[in-house]
Protein backbone atom coordinates (compact mmCIF):
# COMPACT_ATOMS: atom_id res chain seq x y z
CA UNK A 1 0.00 0.00 0.00
CA UNK A 2 2.87 2.28 1.16
CA UNK A 3 4.50 1.89 -2.58
CA UNK A 4 1.13 2.08 -4.30
CA UNK A 5 0.77 5.62 -2.26
CA UNK A 6 4.27 6.23 -3.27
CA UNK A 7 3.54 6.21 -7.23
CA UNK A 8 -0.25 8.34 -6.56
CA UNK A 9 1.54 10.88 -4.87
CA UNK A 10 4.43 11.13 -7.78
CA UNK A 11 1.63 11.50 -10.44
CA UNK A 12 0.19 13.59 -8.57
CA UNK A 13 3.33 15.91 -8.59
CA UNK A 14 4.28 15.08 -12.30
CA UNK A 15 0.86 16.75 -13.30
CA UNK A 16 1.31 19.20 -11.51
CA UNK A 17 4.93 20.26 -12.91
CA UNK A 18 2.99 19.58 -16.76
CA UNK A 19 0.06 21.91 -16.00
CA UNK A 20 2.48 24.48 -14.22
CA UNK A 21 1.28 26.65 -16.63
CA UNK A 22 -2.11 25.74 -17.33
CA UNK A 23 -4.97 28.39 -17.62
CA UNK A 24 -7.15 26.55 -15.19
CA UNK A 25 -4.42 26.00 -12.73
CA UNK A 26 -3.58 29.99 -12.89
CA UNK A 27 -7.53 30.72 -12.36
CA UNK A 28 -7.74 28.12 -9.00
CA UNK A 29 -4.96 29.76 -7.40
CA UNK A 30 -6.45 33.35 -7.83
CA UNK A 31 -10.06 31.89 -6.91
CA UNK A 32 -7.98 30.64 -3.67
CA UNK A 33 -6.51 33.78 -2.70
CA UNK A 34 -9.51 36.07 -3.42
CA UNK A 35 -11.25 33.76 -1.27
CA UNK A 36 -9.23 33.78 1.85
CA UNK A 37 -8.66 38.01 1.14
CA UNK A 38 -12.27 37.95 1.14
CA UNK A 39 -12.71 35.52 4.49
CA UNK A 40 -10.36 37.41 6.22
CA UNK A 41 -12.17 40.82 5.15
CA UNK A 42 -15.47 39.36 6.45
CA UNK A 43 -14.74 37.02 9.44
CA UNK A 44 -13.95 40.39 11.53
CA UNK A 45 -17.59 41.67 10.48
CA UNK A 46 -20.19 40.71 13.22
CA UNK A 47 -16.82 40.25 15.88
CA UNK A 48 -15.27 43.58 15.94
CA UNK A 49 -18.32 45.48 16.89
CA UNK A 50 -19.35 42.71 19.39
CA UNK A 51 -15.46 42.91 21.10
CA UNK A 52 -14.68 46.21 21.08
CA UNK A 53 -18.39 47.17 22.75
CA UNK A 54 -17.90 44.13 25.14
CA UNK A 55 -14.17 45.82 26.09
CA UNK A 56 -15.19 49.31 25.65
CA UNK A 57 -18.02 48.56 28.50
CA UNK A 58 -15.93 46.96 30.91
CA UNK A 59 -13.23 49.38 30.76
CA UNK A 60 -16.40 51.92 31.55
CA UNK A 61 -17.87 50.17 34.10
CA UNK A 62 -14.67 50.01 35.91
CA UNK A 63 -14.07 54.06 35.59
CA UNK A 64 -17.56 54.21 36.96
CA UNK A 65 -16.81 51.36 39.69
CA UNK A 66 -13.77 53.69 40.63
CA UNK A 67 -15.40 57.11 40.63
CA UNK A 68 -18.81 56.05 42.67
CA UNK A 69 -16.82 53.77 45.30
CA UNK A 70 -16.58 55.32 48.73
CA UNK A 71 -13.04 56.17 49.76
CA UNK A 72 -13.98 55.80 53.78
CA UNK A 73 -16.12 52.20 53.07
CA UNK A 74 -14.36 50.43 50.30
CA UNK A 75 -15.51 46.73 51.33
CA UNK A 76 -18.83 47.45 51.40
CA UNK A 77 -19.25 48.81 48.33
CA UNK A 78 -20.85 46.87 45.61
CA UNK A 79 -21.12 46.94 41.44
CA UNK A 80 -21.65 44.83 38.73
CA UNK A 81 -19.85 44.35 35.54
CA UNK A 82 -22.05 42.58 32.42
CA UNK A 83 -19.66 40.83 30.08
CA UNK A 84 -21.40 40.59 27.03
CA UNK A 85 -18.04 38.09 25.99
CA UNK A 86 -19.33 35.06 28.29
CA UNK A 87 -22.94 36.26 29.19
CA UNK A 88 -21.53 36.57 33.17
CA UNK A 89 -21.79 39.31 35.24
CA UNK A 90 -18.98 40.22 37.97
CA UNK A 91 -19.76 41.32 41.14
CA UNK A 92 -17.37 43.69 41.96
CA UNK A 93 -15.76 45.25 45.68
CA UNK A 94 -13.66 47.74 46.78
CA UNK A 95 -10.41 45.82 45.96
CA UNK A 96 -9.32 44.93 42.54
CA UNK A 97 -9.28 41.18 43.62
CA UNK A 98 -12.48 41.17 45.36
CA UNK A 99 -14.33 40.14 42.09
CA UNK A 100 -16.30 37.10 41.55
CA UNK A 101 -18.37 36.07 37.99
CA UNK A 102 -22.01 35.01 38.60
CA UNK A 103 -24.70 33.51 35.74
CA UNK A 104 -26.80 35.98 34.19
CA UNK A 105 -29.29 33.48 35.70
CA UNK A 106 -28.52 34.25 39.12
CA UNK A 107 -28.99 37.86 38.44
CA UNK A 108 -32.38 38.77 39.77
CA UNK A 109 -31.11 37.27 43.23
CA UNK A 110 -28.60 40.01 43.51
CA UNK A 111 -29.90 42.92 46.10
CA UNK A 112 -30.30 46.16 44.43
CA UNK A 113 -28.90 48.06 47.99
CA UNK A 114 -25.61 45.83 47.19
CA UNK A 115 -25.36 45.27 43.56
CA UNK A 116 -25.97 48.73 42.67
CA UNK A 117 -28.49 46.78 39.67
CA UNK A 118 -32.11 47.54 39.42
CA UNK A 119 -34.52 45.46 36.97
CA UNK A 120 -35.08 49.08 35.33
CA UNK A 121 -31.31 50.26 34.88
CA UNK A 122 -30.35 45.96 34.04
CA UNK A 123 -29.60 45.57 30.41
CA UNK A 124 -29.34 41.70 28.82
CA UNK A 125 -25.82 41.03 27.47
CA UNK A 126 -27.23 40.86 23.38
CA UNK A 127 -29.01 43.78 23.89
CA UNK A 128 -27.38 46.84 24.80
CA UNK A 129 -29.16 50.33 25.38
CA UNK A 130 -28.87 53.03 21.98
CA UNK A 131 -26.36 55.19 24.16
CA UNK A 132 -24.22 57.17 22.94
CA UNK A 133 -21.37 54.39 24.09
CA UNK A 134 -23.52 52.55 21.50
CA UNK A 135 -23.13 55.10 19.13
CA UNK A 136 -19.44 56.21 19.04
CA UNK A 137 -18.99 52.45 18.35
CA UNK A 138 -20.23 53.24 14.70
CA UNK A 139 -16.87 55.04 13.99
CA UNK A 140 -14.40 53.66 15.73
CA UNK A 141 -15.84 50.27 14.08
CA UNK A 142 -16.51 52.68 10.53
CA UNK A 143 -12.79 53.60 10.95
CA UNK A 144 -11.42 50.51 11.95
CA UNK A 145 -12.82 48.46 8.57
CA UNK A 146 -12.05 51.75 6.47
CA UNK A 147 -8.62 50.90 7.17
CA UNK A 148 -7.36 48.21 5.32
CA UNK A 149 -8.97 49.66 2.01
CA UNK A 150 -7.73 52.95 2.73
CA UNK A 151 -4.17 51.52 2.44
CA UNK A 152 -5.37 49.22 -0.46
CA UNK A 153 -6.00 52.52 -1.76
CA UNK A 154 -2.86 54.19 -1.40
CA UNK A 155 -1.10 50.65 -2.18
CA UNK A 156 -2.77 49.48 -5.79
CA UNK A 157 -1.55 52.76 -8.33
CA UNK A 158 2.29 51.15 -7.45
CA UNK A 159 1.56 47.63 -7.59
CA UNK A 160 -0.05 47.92 -11.11
CA UNK A 161 3.22 49.27 -12.70
CA UNK A 162 5.28 46.53 -10.78
CA UNK A 163 3.38 44.14 -12.18
CA UNK A 164 4.28 45.19 -15.53
CA UNK A 165 7.87 45.85 -14.56
CA UNK A 166 8.41 42.06 -12.64
CA UNK A 167 5.68 39.95 -13.39
CA UNK A 168 2.64 39.02 -11.78
CA UNK A 169 3.62 35.97 -9.81
CA UNK A 170 6.07 37.49 -7.03
CA UNK A 171 3.42 40.26 -6.32
CA UNK A 172 0.78 37.70 -5.64
CA UNK A 173 2.89 35.63 -3.23
CA UNK A 174 3.87 39.14 -1.76
CA UNK A 175 0.51 38.91 -1.09
CA UNK A 176 0.15 35.61 0.69
CA UNK A 177 3.10 36.72 3.03
CA UNK A 178 1.42 39.83 4.31
CA UNK A 179 -1.84 38.14 4.47
CA UNK A 180 -0.43 35.42 6.91
CA UNK A 181 1.25 38.04 9.24
CA UNK A 182 -1.77 40.16 8.87
CA UNK A 183 -4.28 36.80 10.10
CA UNK A 184 -1.65 36.07 12.95
CA UNK A 185 -1.95 39.72 14.35
CA UNK A 186 -5.58 39.90 14.11
CA UNK A 187 -5.76 36.42 16.42
CA UNK A 188 -3.48 37.78 18.93
CA UNK A 189 -4.49 41.15 18.86
CA UNK A 190 -7.00 42.34 22.25
CA UNK A 191 -6.25 46.55 21.95
CA UNK A 192 -7.99 48.66 19.46
CA UNK A 193 -4.70 50.27 17.96
CA UNK A 194 -3.21 46.71 17.33
CA UNK A 195 -6.14 45.73 15.74
CA UNK A 196 -6.44 48.78 13.21
CA UNK A 197 -2.76 47.87 12.53
CA UNK A 198 -3.73 44.38 11.60
CA UNK A 199 -6.77 45.47 9.48
CA UNK A 200 -4.20 48.21 7.79
CA UNK A 201 -1.64 45.66 6.94
CA UNK A 202 -3.98 43.16 5.30
CA UNK A 203 -4.37 45.94 2.66
CA UNK A 204 -1.22 45.76 1.34
CA UNK A 205 -1.59 42.43 0.86
CA UNK A 206 -4.75 42.40 -0.26
CA UNK A 207 -3.73 44.86 -3.27
CA UNK A 208 -0.68 42.56 -4.05
CA UNK A 209 -3.41 39.51 -4.37
CA UNK A 210 -5.82 41.27 -6.51
CA UNK A 211 -4.54 43.10 -8.89
CA UNK A 212 -1.58 40.88 -9.92
CA UNK A 213 -4.63 38.11 -9.24
CA UNK A 214 -6.76 40.12 -11.99
CA UNK A 215 -3.93 40.43 -14.17
CA UNK A 216 -2.74 37.35 -14.77
CA UNK A 217 -5.99 35.95 -15.39
CA UNK A 218 -6.37 38.97 -18.30
CA UNK A 219 -3.07 38.11 -19.62
CA UNK A 220 -3.88 34.47 -20.06
CA UNK A 221 -7.26 34.48 -20.96
CA UNK A 222 -7.14 36.64 -24.43
CA UNK A 223 -10.72 35.70 -25.51
CA UNK A 224 -13.08 38.53 -24.38
CA UNK A 225 -15.93 36.04 -23.75
CA UNK A 226 -13.13 32.98 -22.20
CA UNK A 227 -12.04 35.86 -19.83
CA UNK A 228 -15.50 37.14 -18.82
CA UNK A 229 -16.14 33.76 -17.53
CA UNK A 230 -12.58 33.21 -15.88
CA UNK A 231 -13.34 36.20 -14.13
CA UNK A 232 -16.57 35.45 -13.18
CA UNK A 233 -15.31 32.07 -11.58
CA UNK A 234 -12.79 34.38 -9.56
CA UNK A 235 -15.29 36.64 -8.69
CA UNK A 236 -16.85 33.25 -7.35
CA UNK A 237 -13.93 33.42 -5.29
CA UNK A 238 -14.35 36.42 -3.63
CA UNK A 239 -18.20 35.40 -2.95
CA UNK A 240 -18.15 32.59 -1.28
CA UNK A 241 -15.46 34.43 1.03
CA UNK A 242 -17.97 37.24 2.25
CA UNK A 243 -20.61 33.96 2.20
CA UNK A 244 -18.35 32.20 4.40
CA UNK A 245 -16.97 34.59 6.52
CA UNK A 246 -19.40 36.91 8.66
CA UNK A 247 -21.38 33.34 9.77
CA UNK A 248 -17.65 31.39 10.39
CA UNK A 249 -16.99 34.26 12.61
CA UNK A 250 -19.72 34.81 14.70
CA UNK A 251 -20.59 30.75 15.17
CA UNK A 252 -16.78 30.81 16.53
CA UNK A 253 -16.58 33.82 18.36
CA UNK A 254 -19.80 32.98 20.51
CA UNK A 255 -18.82 29.43 21.25
CA UNK A 256 -15.12 29.25 20.73
CA UNK A 257 -13.26 32.48 20.97
CA UNK A 258 -12.08 35.67 18.94
CA UNK A 259 -9.14 33.96 18.38
CA UNK A 260 -10.09 30.59 16.81
CA UNK A 261 -11.22 31.58 13.64
CA UNK A 262 -8.20 33.25 12.73
CA UNK A 263 -5.60 30.71 13.60
CA UNK A 264 -8.20 28.26 11.11
CA UNK A 265 -7.64 30.95 8.12
CA UNK A 266 -3.79 30.95 8.82
CA UNK A 267 -3.64 27.81 9.04
CA UNK A 268 -5.60 28.21 4.96
CA UNK A 269 -3.25 30.91 4.32
CA UNK A 270 -0.42 28.57 4.30
CA UNK A 271 -1.46 25.50 2.39
CA UNK A 272 -2.31 28.56 -0.36
CA UNK A 273 1.10 29.67 -0.35
CA UNK A 274 2.73 26.03 -0.94
CA UNK A 275 0.55 26.05 -4.00
CA UNK A 276 1.74 29.29 -5.13
CA UNK A 277 5.17 28.44 -4.51
CA UNK A 278 4.75 25.14 -6.44
CA UNK A 279 2.83 26.36 -8.95
CA UNK A 280 3.75 30.29 -9.97
CA UNK A 281 7.45 29.88 -9.01
CA UNK A 282 7.34 33.38 -7.51
CA UNK A 283 11.43 33.66 -7.78
CA UNK A 284 11.43 34.55 -11.70
CA UNK A 285 11.08 37.72 -12.65
CA UNK A 286 8.82 38.39 -15.99
CA UNK A 287 8.08 41.57 -17.03
CA UNK A 288 5.59 42.45 -19.77
CA UNK A 289 6.86 42.05 -23.18
CA UNK A 290 5.33 45.52 -24.33
CA UNK A 291 4.77 48.62 -22.68
CA UNK A 292 1.84 48.99 -20.95
CA UNK A 293 -0.52 52.55 -20.89
CA UNK A 294 0.60 55.25 -18.35
CA UNK A 295 -1.51 55.19 -14.98
CA UNK A 296 -2.59 58.74 -16.00
CA UNK A 297 -3.67 58.06 -19.74
CA UNK A 298 -5.89 55.09 -18.50
CA UNK A 299 -7.46 57.19 -15.31
CA UNK A 300 -8.55 59.78 -18.19
CA UNK A 301 -9.90 57.45 -20.43
CA UNK A 302 -13.83 58.19 -19.36
CA UNK A 303 -15.08 54.81 -20.15
CA UNK A 304 -12.63 53.19 -17.48
CA UNK A 305 -13.63 55.83 -15.61
CA UNK A 306 -17.60 55.11 -15.66
CA UNK A 307 -17.15 51.49 -15.24
CA UNK A 308 -14.97 51.98 -12.22
CA UNK A 309 -17.58 54.63 -10.85
CA UNK A 310 -20.01 51.66 -11.20
CA UNK A 311 -17.64 48.94 -9.24
CA UNK A 312 -16.51 51.87 -6.80
CA UNK A 313 -20.81 52.67 -5.43
CA UNK A 314 -22.22 49.46 -5.83
CA UNK A 315 -19.37 48.18 -3.78
CA UNK A 316 -20.20 51.42 -1.35
CA UNK A 317 -23.15 49.87 -0.60
CA UNK A 318 -22.39 46.61 1.36
CA UNK A 319 -19.53 48.45 2.38
CA UNK A 320 -22.00 50.97 4.43
CA UNK A 321 -23.41 48.06 5.75
CA UNK A 322 -20.99 46.20 7.49
CA UNK A 323 -20.08 48.02 10.20
CA UNK A 324 -23.71 49.94 10.73
CA UNK A 325 -25.74 46.99 10.20
CA UNK A 326 -24.95 45.36 13.38
CA UNK A 327 -24.64 48.14 15.54
CA UNK A 328 -28.83 49.36 14.39
CA UNK A 329 -29.99 45.37 14.96
CA UNK A 330 -28.14 45.86 18.41
CA UNK A 331 -30.36 49.20 19.07
CA UNK A 332 -33.23 47.86 17.53
CA UNK A 333 -33.82 44.01 17.10
CA UNK A 334 -31.88 42.54 20.18
CA UNK A 335 -30.00 39.83 18.53
CA UNK A 336 -27.84 37.40 19.79
CA UNK A 337 -24.10 37.41 18.35
CA UNK A 338 -24.32 34.92 16.26
CA UNK A 339 -27.17 37.03 14.46
CA UNK A 340 -25.32 39.84 13.28
CA UNK A 341 -23.02 37.25 10.77
CA UNK A 342 -25.59 35.19 9.77
CA UNK A 343 -27.70 39.01 8.48
CA UNK A 344 -25.36 39.20 5.56
CA UNK A 345 -25.60 35.40 4.74
CA UNK A 346 -28.36 36.17 1.94
CA UNK A 347 -26.18 39.01 0.37
CA UNK A 348 -23.51 36.46 0.48
CA UNK A 349 -25.43 33.84 -1.31
CA UNK A 350 -26.98 35.94 -3.67
CA UNK A 351 -23.33 37.61 -4.79
CA UNK A 352 -22.30 33.87 -5.25
CA UNK A 353 -25.08 33.30 -7.86
CA UNK A 354 -24.97 36.75 -9.34
CA UNK A 355 -21.21 36.60 -10.42
CA UNK A 356 -21.61 32.90 -11.86
CA UNK A 357 -24.64 33.82 -13.94
CA UNK A 358 -24.03 36.83 -15.27
CA UNK A 359 -20.30 35.81 -15.56
CA UNK A 360 -21.42 34.39 -18.85
CA UNK A 361 -24.64 35.91 -19.40
CA UNK A 362 -23.65 39.55 -18.96
CA UNK A 363 -21.62 39.16 -22.15
CA UNK A 364 -24.90 38.12 -24.30
CA UNK A 365 -27.10 40.68 -22.60
CA UNK A 366 -24.63 43.11 -23.22
CA UNK A 367 -22.70 44.11 -19.76
CA UNK A 368 -23.64 47.80 -20.08
CA UNK A 369 -27.19 46.76 -19.41
CA UNK A 370 -26.17 44.02 -16.91
CA UNK A 371 -24.46 47.09 -14.91
CA UNK A 372 -27.02 49.58 -15.43
CA UNK A 373 -29.47 46.91 -14.04
CA UNK A 374 -27.56 46.03 -11.00
CA UNK A 375 -27.28 49.51 -10.00
CA UNK A 376 -31.01 50.15 -9.91
CA UNK A 377 -31.07 47.30 -8.07
CA UNK A 378 -28.60 47.80 -5.92
CA UNK A 379 -30.35 51.47 -4.85
CA UNK A 380 -33.82 50.11 -4.61
CA UNK A 381 -32.91 46.65 -2.16
CA UNK A 382 -30.42 49.24 0.06
CA UNK A 383 -33.28 51.05 0.44
CA UNK A 384 -35.51 48.73 1.56
CA UNK A 385 -33.28 47.53 4.29
CA UNK A 386 -34.72 49.94 7.35
CA UNK A 387 -37.80 48.56 7.06
CA UNK A 388 -36.74 45.14 8.61
CA UNK A 389 -38.53 44.95 12.00
CA UNK A 390 -36.50 41.84 12.89
CA UNK A 391 -33.15 39.49 11.01
CA UNK A 392 -36.01 37.96 9.08
CA UNK A 393 -37.10 41.13 7.81
CA UNK A 394 -33.50 41.45 6.25
CA UNK A 395 -33.20 38.45 4.19
CA UNK A 396 -34.79 39.96 0.82
CA UNK A 397 -33.23 43.60 1.10
CA UNK A 398 -29.68 41.46 1.64
CA UNK A 399 -30.38 39.04 -1.05
CA UNK A 400 -31.37 41.94 -3.33
CA UNK A 401 -27.98 44.20 -2.58
CA UNK A 402 -25.86 40.82 -2.98
CA UNK A 403 -27.42 39.84 -6.30
CA UNK A 404 -27.10 43.01 -7.53
CA UNK A 405 -23.29 43.65 -6.52
CA UNK A 406 -22.48 40.71 -8.22
CA UNK A 407 -24.30 41.80 -11.36
CA UNK A 408 -22.29 44.75 -11.49
CA UNK A 409 -18.54 43.18 -10.53
CA UNK A 410 -19.08 40.42 -13.15
CA UNK A 411 -19.43 42.78 -15.78
CA UNK A 412 -17.30 45.76 -15.10
CA UNK A 413 -13.87 43.69 -14.03
CA UNK A 414 -14.06 42.10 -17.83
CA UNK A 415 -14.79 45.00 -19.61
CA UNK A 416 -11.73 46.88 -17.71
CA UNK A 417 -9.73 44.71 -19.70
CA UNK A 418 -11.63 45.01 -23.02
CA UNK A 419 -11.21 48.42 -22.83
CA UNK A 420 -7.40 48.44 -22.62
CA UNK A 421 -7.52 45.84 -24.99
CA UNK A 422 -9.85 48.24 -27.46
CA UNK A 423 -8.39 51.87 -26.64
CA UNK A 424 -4.75 51.31 -24.70
CA UNK A 425 -1.70 48.46 -25.41
CA UNK A 426 -3.22 45.22 -24.00
CA UNK A 427 -1.06 44.96 -20.40
CA UNK A 428 -3.86 44.54 -17.62
CA UNK A 429 -1.31 45.30 -14.27
CA UNK A 430 -2.54 49.20 -14.48
CA UNK A 431 -5.89 48.96 -15.63
CA UNK A 432 -6.46 46.41 -12.60
CA UNK A 433 -4.82 48.22 -10.50
CA UNK A 434 -7.70 51.15 -11.01
CA UNK A 435 -10.40 48.41 -10.88
CA UNK A 436 -9.31 47.48 -7.45
CA UNK A 437 -9.10 50.94 -6.50
CA UNK A 438 -12.34 51.56 -7.29
CA UNK A 439 -13.64 48.63 -4.96
CA UNK A 440 -10.79 49.76 -2.37
CA UNK A 441 -12.72 53.51 -2.61
CA UNK A 442 -16.55 51.96 -1.88
CA UNK A 443 -14.86 50.07 0.96
CA UNK A 444 -12.71 52.99 2.23
CA UNK A 445 -15.23 55.70 2.34
CA UNK A 446 -18.25 53.48 3.16
CA UNK A 447 -17.50 52.84 6.63
CA UNK A 448 -15.71 55.68 7.53
CA UNK A 449 -18.76 58.00 6.05
CA UNK A 450 -21.01 55.48 6.88
CA UNK A 451 -20.07 55.30 10.35
CA UNK A 452 -20.19 59.20 11.07
CA UNK A 453 -23.55 59.70 9.27
CA UNK A 454 -25.33 56.61 11.11
CA UNK A 455 -24.25 58.77 14.37
CA UNK A 456 -25.28 61.69 13.35
CA UNK A 457 -28.74 61.44 11.40
CA UNK A 458 -29.13 57.65 11.93
CA UNK A 459 -29.07 54.55 9.96
CA UNK A 460 -32.48 54.64 7.74
CA UNK A 461 -30.61 58.09 6.79
CA UNK A 462 -27.47 56.45 5.60
CA UNK A 463 -29.40 53.97 3.39
CA UNK A 464 -31.42 56.26 1.46
CA UNK A 465 -28.49 58.36 0.46
CA UNK A 466 -26.58 55.13 -0.83
CA UNK A 467 -29.01 53.96 -2.51
CA UNK A 468 -30.15 57.26 -4.35
CA UNK A 469 -26.43 57.98 -5.24
CA UNK A 470 -26.58 54.30 -6.83
CA UNK A 471 -29.60 55.05 -9.02
CA UNK A 472 -28.19 57.79 -10.19
CA UNK A 473 -25.55 56.63 -11.62
CA UNK A 474 -26.70 53.95 -13.21
CA UNK A 475 -27.76 55.94 -16.61
CA UNK A 476 -24.06 56.41 -17.28
CA UNK A 477 -23.43 52.81 -17.89
CA UNK A 478 -25.01 53.21 -20.93
CA UNK A 479 -22.37 54.79 -22.55
CA UNK A 480 -20.41 52.01 -22.23
CA UNK A 481 -22.65 50.48 -24.78
CA UNK A 482 -19.99 50.60 -27.46
CA UNK A 483 -17.11 53.07 -26.67
CA UNK A 484 -15.04 53.52 -29.53
CA UNK A 485 -11.54 52.28 -30.29
CA UNK A 486 -8.40 54.38 -30.89
CA UNK A 487 -8.13 55.48 -34.50
CA UNK A 488 -4.14 55.72 -34.07
CA UNK A 489 -3.92 52.56 -32.03
CA UNK A 490 -5.53 50.92 -35.58
CA UNK A 491 -3.21 53.07 -38.01
CA UNK A 492 0.35 51.68 -36.09
CA UNK A 493 -0.68 48.22 -35.69
CA UNK A 494 -1.32 48.90 -39.89
CA UNK A 495 2.04 50.66 -40.51
CA UNK A 496 4.03 48.28 -38.53
CA UNK A 497 2.58 45.05 -39.42
CA UNK A 498 2.02 44.44 -36.27
CA UNK A 499 1.40 40.60 -35.54
CA UNK A 500 0.05 41.48 -31.70
CA UNK A 501 -3.63 39.66 -31.33
CA UNK A 502 -5.91 42.46 -31.37
CA UNK A 503 -9.89 42.07 -30.78
CA UNK A 504 -12.60 44.39 -31.54
CA UNK A 505 -15.75 43.91 -29.09
CA UNK A 506 -18.81 45.11 -28.69
CA UNK A 507 -19.87 45.01 -25.11
CA UNK A 508 -23.40 44.13 -25.85
CA UNK A 509 -22.77 40.57 -27.21
CA UNK A 510 -24.46 40.69 -30.29
CA UNK A 511 -21.31 41.66 -32.88
CA UNK A 512 -18.02 40.27 -32.57
CA UNK A 513 -15.36 41.12 -35.59
CA UNK A 514 -12.57 38.72 -36.41
CA UNK A 515 -9.20 39.23 -35.33
CA UNK A 516 -7.34 41.63 -37.03
CA UNK A 517 -4.03 39.84 -37.05
CA UNK A 518 -4.17 37.78 -40.22
CA UNK A 519 -5.68 41.06 -42.21
CA UNK A 520 -2.45 42.94 -40.75
CA UNK A 521 0.26 40.88 -40.91
CA UNK A 522 -0.91 40.06 -45.03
Amino acid sequence: MGRLDTIREFNLLSWMREERQSRKLILVIVFIALLLDNMLLTVVVPIIPSYLYTVDDAAANLAKNHTTASPHTPSATFQTIVSLYDNSVRVTGGGPLDSTPMPLGQMKTVSPSTSGVTPDNYTEPDCPKANDQLLNENVKVGLLFASKATVQLITNPFIGPLTNRIGYQIPMFAGFCIMFLSTIMFAFSSSYTLLFLARSLQGVGSSCSSVAGMGMLASVYTDDEERGNAIGIALGGLAMGVLVGPPFGSVMYEFVGKTAPFLILAVLAVLDGALQLFILQPSKVEPESQKGSSLWSLMKDPYILIAAGSICFANMAIAMLEPALPIWMMETMCPRKWQLGIAFVPASISYLIGTNIFGVLAHKMGRWLCSLIGMVLVGVSILCVPFAKDIYGLILPNFGVGFAIGMVDSSMMPIMGYLVDLRHVSVYGTVYAIADVAFCMGFALGPSTGGAIAKSIGFPWLMTIIGIVDILFAPLCYFLRSPPGREEKMAILMDSNCSMKTRSYSTQGNTEYEDMETEYDE
